[in-house]
């Protein structure tokens, strides 16, 4: 069910709203850049997204509907759940009797619509609506989120029994921490915290114990946030239940503890991390959040692109070798590493990991945890893995002088071994390699591509433009070679010939209610270094970083800050943005 461009293209003539020349170039480009006609007038603004989407919803013969100025009852939006919302662009907003009216952007998601007849055992009449319309609605869901935590908080805060110091014995104090943990209370507020999280998109959660009370904060597109804040009462309830969930000793308050559990409903499951540490106050818990049903991006969809794209590739279709991803903790170098296992994962090609913690699930990749408890560390597992016939390794993380040897030995022995390191830059996993004692001839005879990357927020759909002062560009030059920003922006047909930096049109977030800070998801910035015959002579010749680094810029390589800035004036992030991850 959906409007073919033939269809749309005699509708457009008929009511004499767009010219047949006009009509005809937009064809012939769609066909160009293989998009739908629909989008390509809506780009080229011979149609607005608004006329364009009821014209649509009267060839399908489905009604339209604007909702931007409608507030709409929290009990009908709450019969299609947030996650489903979001992810499908389908909002309920109105209910007589058995039938529910429901506003969406894909009128061909039908497998959608069946779940919701399922879920709400309601008849379901389905509306279109504009992009516009649906992120209005959406905003609504936050509200009436909050609103239902807040009450969860005050009601249950007043269940939860205090309780003294243990002065009894051990086993006591362990019954009395059972109890805690089984408190309905205790329980309602550790599910809502989890629910709450995962539904604003936190990768971690922090439950910070203090003199007075608890604060809990989530880290939302690699930025930590204060959520809320619990009385101190919750506390010894709340460590006592994440301890049960992560099957650890309820007990022991003098040691760190690592454990895990899994949360699954209808609409999302995650498996996730919990680390327990001793502090001042009692017990600090942080928990990373991992969706069980994420799947891999593309090297496109994670920020790659043009030459630095085309060097990852080809290194990727060499059957023996290494490729290093670098950068900080956090900075997505494992999501990188899953992107290029889902271009080499074939039926002819055997792969195989060895990772900590396995973050996605991936079909035909044998995955394997490591588990330091039990002696089996990357070192362990890779030397196992290599006995499993293996075409591709995947090693999480080379973390010392064992597990680069085993590395680099499987990478000169016909494997295809992929792998991360601590490091700030590209070329700084060269002499990290060498510090922890690999040989700098071994080095340079496996390595292929070292890729460098950070992870910087996307701007949200609203965002003011402005053009840079001189003072402004001035104070740039202590990050960056703005002579060299401005070439690049030239090549890139970002600025004309006769430009220069003050001519183009940055961005800054703007702050809304859905969005305080401007920002919503992250992509990466990239420096790819590929180890061409002139990089190797340096390796053997163990030349510092920062020469190698020069060398590969003077052969064509684009460095963290111009890729940033590159995405910067495409309007993807701003240049603070940009400017914040790489002095971090």
């Amino acid at each position: 069910m959906r409007v073919e461009d033939q269809q749309l293209m005699a509708f457009l003539l008929d009511a004499g709203l767009v010219g047949m020349q006009e009509l005809r170039d937009a064809e012939k480009k769609s066909k160009k850049l293989q998009k739908r006609l629909a989008d390509v007038l809506v780009a080229d603004n011979l149609l607005s997204q608004e006329e364009l989407i009821k014209m649509e919803a009267y060839i399908l013969g489905i009604p339209f509907v604007n909702l931007e100025k409608e507030t709409l009852d929290p009990e009908v939006l709450k019969i299609v759940p947030e996650p489903i919302a979001r992810s499908h662009n389908i909002v309920a907003f109105r209910k007589k009797g058995q039938d529910l009216e429901v506003a969406m952007l894909d009128p061909e998601d039908l497998a959608t619509i069946d779940f919701i007849k399922k879920k709400s055992d309601l008849k379901i009449l389905p509306r279109l609506t504009t992009p516009a319309s649906m992120t209005q609605v959406l905003r609504q869901y936050s509200k009436t989120l909050e609103a239902e935590f807040g009450d969860i908080i005050q009601q249950e805060v007043g269940g939860i029994k205090t309780r003294k110091e243990s002065d009894g014995t051990e086993k006591n104090a362990k019954e009395e921490l059972e109890k805690a943990a089984e408190e309905l209370p205790i329980i309602r507020i550790v599910d809502t915290l989890l629910k709450h999280a995962i539904l604003q998109r936190s990768s971690d959660i922090h439950i910070e114990p203090t003199e007075k009370e608890v604060i809990v904060r989530y880290r939302i597109d690699g930025v930590l946030r204060d959520a809320m804040v619990l009385p101190r009462a919750a506390t010894s309830g709340i460590v006592a239940r994440i301890k049960v969930l992560s099957n650890l000793q309820l007990d022991e308050h003098r040691l760190p503890q690592d454990g895990r559990f899994k949360v699954e409903t209808d609409e999302y499951k995650y498996s996730i991390r919990v680390s327990i540490l001793p502090v001042f106050d009692g017990e600090k818990i942080v928990m990373r959040l991992l969706a069980e049903t994420a799947k891999a991006f593309t090297l496109e969809q994670i920020g790659l692109r043009g030459e630095a794209l085309e060097d990852v590739q080809r290194a990727l279709k060499k059957p023996v070798g290494m490729l290093l991803v670098t950068g900080p903790t956090g900075s997505g170098k494992t999501t990188t590493l899953y992107a290029m296992m889902e271009i080499l994962s074939t039926p002819q090609v055997n792969i195989s990991t060895v990772e900590d913690p396995i973050e996605y699930r991936m079909p035909r990749v044998n995955q394997t945890q490591v588990n330091p408890k039990i002696g089996f560390t990357f070192a362990t597992g890779l030397r196992s893995l290599v006995r499993q016939d293996p075409d591709i390794l995947m090693v999480g993380e080379i973390r010392d002088e064992e597990t680069a040897s085993l590395a680099i030995n499987a990478a000169l022995t016909g494997h295809l071994v992929l792998s991360t390191l601590h490091t700030n830059s590209a070329a700084g996993a060269i002499p990290r390699l060498i510090d922890m004692g690999a040989e700098p001839f071994l080095i340079s005879s496996t390595l292929n591509v070292i890729v460098a990357q950070r992870l910087i927020r996307r701007l949200s759909e609203e965002k003011g433009a402005y053009n840079l002062s001189d003072k402004e560009i001035a104070d740039l030059s202590s990050y960056c070679n703005v002579e060299k920003v401005t070439s690049i922006l030239k090549d890139e047909k970002l600025l004309k010939p006769k430009q220069n930096l003050g001519d183009i049109s940055f961005w800054r977030p703007k702050a809304t209610k859905e969005n305080p800070d401007g920002y919503k998801g992250r992509m990466g910035i990239y420096e790819v270094l590929p180890v061409t015959e002139t990089i190797k002579n340096l390796i053997i010749q163990r030349t510092d970083a920062d020469a190698i680094g020069e060398q590969a810029q003077k052969e064509g390589m684009r460095t963290m800050v111009e890729d940033g800035f590159i995405k910067a004036a495409q309007g993807i992030t701003s240049i603070e943005e940009v400017l914040r991850v790489i002095t971090e």
